[in-house]
């Protein structure tokens, strides 16, 4: 709300202990937090109109900065902390900016980590080598494509502008991928046909959402297809992984999907308390976070039992999923979002920097270019969590994660 007459310095402002009123249509994204002075374009005559917007927008800023525990990570958008020193609120808008624009930027390594595969799987199509395409697993990129669509679905819902471009990104690049594999023959046609009219629905659906153009009965229906397929995938995978050590069998992904849709359906009647419905909500984004988290998993699984094929591994693929990965760490910690942060925190430890420490223990990496790495990650990290505590106030980087984990 625009300001000339009545101006609220944030800096000066005690906080109130009576109650703030909800406003359930005052818009709430994480992009753009009022802490700049607030003014009115009613004249300062109107005491009553100044004392009632101020106090709108106060509630909003309550609201906005109200932090949420890891459970409820799942709300439709992010809360930050009330209680922040806010003498410091150019440092907490600078550090929000800066966070925004690094999660931005993590789509130029993404990006950059996809396009290898898809011009290699171009030029095997155009010299007729269709053979070389079965090299790519397409379950493991399916697995991939349906862990980006649902974290887009989580994104859209916190109106997270770059992180949805991340996902976006995500979708669209594995889709290339997976259309080159259909092409060369090296997946199933049907499965194809299946995938593209759930990528092209989820799509649209979610930036109709995005949009505030759908009905919410129908995105609450797109949501409760992600959560069923989101937990029938994880067990399945996580099982596949160690196939053929233990039997080949479908039938944890068979028992999840029972289990799966027999919450949703319970939610759906009511049949469930508050907290049991606030938890089959997050089951799709949690899901999807656990899934990306298990590929470090099953690829220092494979390291393991095959050693010979870490020699195979691309030392910069894993540097580029490092680094697009820890950009976005401080946005996610910022939020305060903690599914967020755990799925980026831990792709960027095990899957990027994990699988740099099994090449060079393999010396397939010389020791400087280690040294290298491992001292950038863990000065970006430090720089994250120190900017993270003057940005809100505080006098140490424990008080950010603690309320990371637990909200308060």
């Amino acid at each position: 709300m625009a300001a000339k007459a009545f101006v609220v310095h944030f800096s000066a402002a005690k906080p109130s202990k009576e109650p703030f009123f909800r406003y359930p249509d005052c818009p709430s994204t994480s992009q753009s937090l009022p802490l700049k002075s607030l003014s009115v374009n009613k004249p300062a005559g109107n005491l009553n109109n100044v004392l009632f917007i101020s106090h709108y927008t106060l509630a909003t800023l309550h609201r906005r900065l109200s932090p949420v525990s890891a459970g409820d990570s799942d709300v439709p958008h992010p809360f930050h902390q009330e209680s922040g020193n806010f003498r410091s609120n150019k440092a907490f808008e600078e550090w929000n900016s800066l966070t925004a624009k690094f999660s931005g930027a993590a789509n130029i390594p993404f990006m950059l980590l996809q396009l290898p595969q898809i011009i290699l799987n171009a030029r095997n199509l155009l010299a007729g080598n269709k053979a070389a395409l079965l090299a790519v697993p397409w379950l493991g990129m399916l697995t991939g494509l349906l862990g980006n669509l649902s974290l887009l679905s989580y994104f859209i819902k916190k109106r997270e502008k770059e992180a949805i471009v991340v996902q976006t990104l995500g979708v669209v690049s594995t889709y290339v991928v997976i259309s080159q594999l259909a092409v060369g023959e090296a997946m199933p046609m049907p499965h194809f046909i299946a995938i593209s009219v759930v990528v092209a629905t989820g799509l649209v659906l979610n930036f109709l959402n995005y949009f505030n153009m759908l009905n919410a009965g129908i995105w609450r229906f797109w949501e409760d297809v992600i959560t069923v397929g989101g937990l029938t995938a994880l067990p399945q995978v996580i099982w596949s992984t160690f196939v053929p050590t233990i039997p080949n069998s479908i039938l944890p992904g068979t028992i999840a999907f029972v289990i799966g849709l027999a919450a949703v359906v319970m939610a759906r009647m009511g049949k469930l308390s508050k907290q049991g419905v606030k938890f089959v909500r997050a089951i799709s984004g949690w899901t999807a976070t656990l899934l990306f988290m298990w590929m470090p998993v099953s690829q220092m699984w494979t390291n393991f039992l095959n050693p010979d094929n870490i020699k195979g591994l691309s030392a910069s693929s894993m540097l580029l999923a490092m680094i697009g990965n820890g950009l976005l760490i401080p946005r996610a910690l910022f939020i305060r979002d903690f599914m967020w942060f755990t799925g980026s925190s831990w792709a960027t430890l095990f899957y990027g920097y994990g699988n740099l420490v099994c090449l060079y223990c393999s010396n397939v990496i010389s020791k400087e270019f280690f040294l290298a790495v491992t001292a950038g990650l863990v000065s970006w990290i430090g720089i994250a969590l120190w900017r993270d505590t003057i940005a809100y106030g505080f006098n140490s980087p424990l008080r950010s994660l603690k309320e990371l984990v637990y909200g308060q």
